[in-house]
């Protein structure tokens, strides 16, 4: 396909049910069905997954870091390799959030002003400065399908006083962010909505970016410690003060059961590293609640890990092959555990679908809940 070929980036929602959408963001490099959660490949690889794995799971788009990718092996090279979805292998979508909460997480290394972010490398101490202008170039170099504005992911808890900050130095962040945007034909820019847990802050975020415009708008500060009450509270303050007709998306979110309560609160896309970060430590997620396959009551349990699984760790493999590959730590078990994960996160995903489009997400929600309330059941 070459860039005249290319679908323009737009959103349609489909089907609703209350506040959840059932909606389809069109990009020049495919579709992607929402709600959907995005496998994040950090350094430009979902670590223990073939890219062709992570497709076969249903994933329609991935995320990629611009901090770690910066840093090594640099987005001079990276775009000499022809961006990062050519240099993984990925043929679908890419998303890449702008490095500003990696940043913001290196505490004492580094220095925030109105320019941006000064810091120092956690790999070898050098310096770097990292401004909106720098963060959107060097994300068009990799090119991203969708590049995220700059922004400061204000910590929690904050005062009232030092969240507003905090945001109104994210919408300046923003304005320039989007400056330096170059539009192209199937590529889009999201803005970023903080505020922390205050509602008008909230809405001010949004009034600042809905100014400025975006293909879409992404809620952050969330998910860095306020529990799910404060996030669903502060989801139903901010969702519908939305634009209707862009996508949402909740960054860094989250466990399945997070999802659930966010897609029935209007939210339409989702990335977090939990499932491939459980995978590589023995936790399973399965439709009763999470399992650490290291117990050792799996040591001899021949049933899998899910019955309703149709991943290779489930369909070929059992409870106590997988005991065994992490007693023994072998990589195959990391890789196993990481497959199933992603295939069951996105099979919640097809589930919330399907109940938006027949009108049923509240039953679907309540038996969601149900199951994970049960608990994995031990063998007899």
């Amino acid at each position: 396909m070459t860039k005249n070929d290319r679908p323009a980036f737009g959103f349609e929602v489909l089907q609703q049910d209350g506040a959840a959408r059932r909606g389809r963001v069109t990009s020049g490099f495919g579709v992607v069905d929402t709600p959907a959660f995005m496998p994040v490949g950090t350094a430009a690889s979902v670590k223990a997954m073939m890219p062709e794995q992570v497709a076969s799971t249903g994933a329609q788009i991935i995320l990629s870091n611009t901090y770690h990718l910066m840093l090594r092996p640099g987005p001079e090279r990276v775009e000499r390799l022809g961006g990062v979805r050519k240099l993984m292998g990925w043929d679908g979508p890419l998303l890449t959030d702008s490095g500003g909460f990696q940043v913001m997480s290196l505490g004492p290394l580094r220095n925030i002003s109105e320019q941006g972010v000064s810091f120092k490398s956690h790999l070898d101490g050098s310096i770097f400065d990292l401004t909106p202008e720098r963060s959107t170039q060097i994300q068009h170099m990799l090119d991203a399908t969708i590049t995220m504005a700059f922004d400061e992911c204000t910590p929690f808890p904050a005062t009232y006083d030092e969240a507003r900050a905090s945001m109104e130095l994210s919408m300046r962040w923003a304005a320039r962010s989007r400056s330096a945007y170059v539009a192209r034909t199937g590529y889009g820019q999201f803005g970023i909505v903080q505020g922390s847990v205050f509602e008008d802050l909230r809405h001010h975020s949004i009034k600042a970016l809905t100014d400025i415009g975006f293909e879409g708008y992404a809620i952050g500060g969330l998910a860095v410690g306020e529990g799910q009450e404060a996030m669903f509270s502060t989801l139903n303050a901010t969702c519908p003060a939305m634009p209707p007709d862009k996508p949402r998306y909740l960054m860094g979110v989250g466990k399945p059961a997070d999802i659930v309560g966010a897609v029935q609160r209007g939210v339409d896309m989702f990335d977090c590293v939990m499932p491939t970060r459980s995978g590589r430590t023995a936790q399973g997620f399965t439709r009763r609640g999470p399992v650490n396959i290291r117990n050792a009551r799996h040591a001899e349990d021949m049933r899998p890990l899910d019955e309703s699984c149709s991943c290779p760790a489930c369909m070929k493999f059992s409870r106590a092959y997988l005991h065994h590959l992490f007693k023994a730590d072998e990589i195959q078990g990391l890789m196993l555990l990481t497959w199933h994960n992603l295939q069951h996160y996105q099979d919640l995903m097809a589930g919330l679908r399907s109940a938006i489009d027949t009108g049923l997400l509240d039953d679907f929600a309540a038996g969601f809940a149900e199951e994970q309330a049960r608990g994995d059941i031990p063998p007899f």
